[in-house]
């Protein structure tokens, strides 16, 4: 089974609440990943909110995503 984001809810600050196609649901906090030249305009807040999920995973405007498989290795920051 290929693993898939099927919820995110925002949080608070860089955390979103995640369920993933096999029921696992995680608190994710993405402060320390937003490195590199695509992710620099998710440091700003009002822009990190505003993702969706077309295809499997969380997606921003500017094309900005992480992998699901990436999503779901990260500790739970609950």
């Amino acid at each position: 089974m290929f693993l898939e984001v099927v919820k995110a809810q925002y949080i608070n600050n860089y955390k979103i609440h995640l369920i993933f196609n096999n029921q696992v649901e995680k608190t994710v906090d993405l402060k320390d990943q937003l490195v590199g030249k695509v992710f620099e305009p998710l440091k700003e807040i009002q822009f990190f909110k505003n993702f969706s999920i077309p295809y499997n995973t969380i997606e921003w405007a500017n094309g900005a995503d992480f992998a699901p498989e990436f999503l779901y290795e990260l500790p739970d920051s609950n």
